[in-house]
């Protein structure tokens, strides 16, 4: 690409014909660089030219251009750590999620309720390692757990990693399914509520940190109106 531009800018000052005004200045250059080893950087094919932090993310059949706003939501629904990320995919999201939850809170927590779309057997072997109990089913397991019909193999793989099958068998007991049912009702709520209540169906600003700016606020917001609403019960 580099040397694409270098040979434009060539022929573009070599062309007698050429209109005036059209001589390509080093500011322009330098600025075509700067973007050329942004993409490179970011590993992208292409980039936002306006939010160049911004990644290409599927939604439910279709892509748009965004970031990922990833939140972990205690019993009492209260926000205990919020994140804005590019991550494509949540299954590399967890581990630093937990991370942030055990930062924002002082302590680490004792288990860990998330959808199939967190699962791999490296978050299962690393959050077990740390004495965490998981409840985040494969979605072999996930499928199951929905409709009855028993998993067997990861695709058209047996079971054989010791991580998985534990996780399996505990979500298959009556104390794991319960455990995994309260899921949804801790966290759902939470982005129903910044959704439909707060708006926070797209990011007014520009750049990942001014975002991430946006969603702490937003996540702060939450908490204050939630403390609220428990000390009014209380009193």
């Amino acid at each position: 690409m580099r040397k694409k531009v270098t040979r434009w800018q060539q022929e573009l000052d070599d062309d007698p014909d050429r209109d005036p005004g059209t001589r390509v200045g080093e500011e322009q250059i330098a600025e075509l660089r700067k973007q050329l080893k942004h993409l490179h950087e970011s590993g992208e094919e292409k980039l936002s030219t306006t939010d160049p932090d911004t990644r290409f993310l599927r939604e439910r059949g279709r892509f748009v251009l965004g970031y990922t706003a990833e939140i972990a939501v205690s019993e009492d629904h209260f926000i205990v750590a919020q994140r804005v990320t590019q991550n494509k995919s949540d299954n590399h999201a967890l581990v630093p999620m937990v991370d942030e939850v055990e930062r924002q809170c002082g302590e680490r927590p004792q288990r860990v309720l998330a959808d199939c779309g967190f699962f791999s057997n490296q978050n299962l072997r690393e959050l077990e390692k740390r004495g965490i109990t998981t409840y985040v089913p494969d979605p072999n397991l996930a499928r199951e757990l929905n409709t009855g019909k028993i998993a067997r193999g990861v695709g058209r793989m047996t079971v054989s990693d010791p991580h998985l099958l534990r996780s399996r068998k505990r979500l298959r007991s009556a104390r794991g399914r319960a455990w995994y049912k309260k899921r949804k009702g801790m966290v759902e709520p939470v982005f129903g509520t910044l959704k439909e209540q707060r708006g926070m169906r797209q990011f007014q600003r520009r750049g990942k940190s001014a975002t991430a700016v946006e969603w702490t606020l937003a996540s702060v917001a939450h908490n204050l109106i939630r403390y609220r609403k428990l000390r009014g019960k209380i009193e």
